[in-house]
């Protein structure tokens, strides 16, 4: 006899969804009302509010989504992996992140700002760490302390995908480009730095 699904599991899966549009619907107008975006879900009001109260915490929930999406990456890396390679899939993990949410920081919310910095802490940390380890083995250049280019990396990133999303930019394949430009400004030749930028995109399936 076939079993109803548990209420939590169906919960979850409904607020997963709820958000996924969410940030689709702010992606498009990040001015989108509540109303607009319980539309959007194909949910009545009620369904979204019962999930998030506010604004603020629909907000906060896609936050939190684009957060966990970058650790599930940052789980999933094999430290034995060379660090230019990880440098590079951190890249890429961040790219797929921004081009999903890089218009939440548009929002006019008050402390957005700080709350997806907050969010990205813990990506910083990592990015730093590791990108100390590549100046100490001599393959990142150390020009900037590890700290400063993590943050420039971000940065950089954000900024290739603002040029992606106004049409000037058209990279086929923009994962690979960005973790290439990444990596040379790290100090890596750009032959060196495509070649790496390619390995690390097969690893994450989405190169050719």
């Amino acid at each position: 006899m076939a079993t109803s699904p548990i209420p939590g599991i169906r919960a979850q899966a409904n607020r997963r969804r709820i958000l996924d549009v969410a940030a689709g619907e702010l992606a498009r107008n990040p001015a989108a009302s509540m109303e607009e975006i319980a539309a959007a879900a194909g949910v009545v009001r009620r369904t979204l509010y019962g999930h998030f109260p506010t604004r603020e915490a629909l907000i906060d929930g896609i936050l939190d989504l684009a957060s966990e999406d970058i650790a599930r990456t940052l789980r999933s890396l094999d430290t034995a992996e060379p660090v230019a390679v990880t440098s590079a899939r951190c890249t890429i993990a961040l790219w797929r992140v921004g081009d999903k949410y890089r218009l939440l920081f548009k929002l006019t919310e008050t402390n957005v700002g700080a709350r997806i910095e907050e969010r990205l802490a813990p990506v910083h940390a990592h990015g730093t760490e590791m990108l100390r380890h590549g100046q100490r083995l001599g393959i990142y250049s150390d020009h900037l302390p590890a700290e400063v280019l993590s943050r420039a990396l971000a940065g950089l990133v954000l900024a290739l995908l603002e040029s992606r999303n106004a049409g000037a930019w058209t990279e086929p394949e923009p994962e690979v480009a960005a973790a290439c430009a990444c990596l040379i400004t790290l100090g890596m030749r750009p032959a060196e730095a495509a070649e790496v930028a390619r390995t690390a995109a097969a690893l994450e399936n989405i190169g050719p």
